[in-house]
């Protein structure tokens, strides 16, 4: 599966980064390159651009669920994370709109 992006962080506690808001501005910071990186979040920050744009075509299944968690998670409960993270990787808003139409149509609600 060499068109895949590595599986070795699949097992990670994403709720359990996502909820804590020390660790999940720490890989803001990373990905965001302001802060330090953990290899762990060296690899989401090497990979989240590509992912973005091809709709994560080259993650594995674990990897597609956690985007998609991490990207609910922060729309309902981390908005002002969200629009850092879509003003720096999709300044245009090309792929935001997608993102953010799935989430609505789970029901979550997005302020404007």
């Amino acid at each position: 599966a060499d068109d895949k992006y590595t599986d070795k962080y699949d097992k990670i506690n994403l709720q359990e980064i996502l909820e804590n808001k020390r660790l999940l501005e720490s890989y803001m910071d990373c990905v965001l390159g302001k802060g330090k990186c953990t290899p762990e979040g060296k690899e989401l920050k090497d990979h989240l651009q590509e992912a973005l744009e091809t709709g994560c075509e080259k993650c594995t299944e674990a990897q597609e669920k956690g985007a998609e968690t991490s990207i609910d998670y922060l729309i309902k409960n981390g908005l002002e994370i969200w629009k850092e993270l879509t003003a720096h990787f999709d300044p245009d808003g090309k792929w935001r709109k997608k993102y953010e139409d799935r989430a609505k149509a789970k029901g979550i609600v997005i302020p404007e």
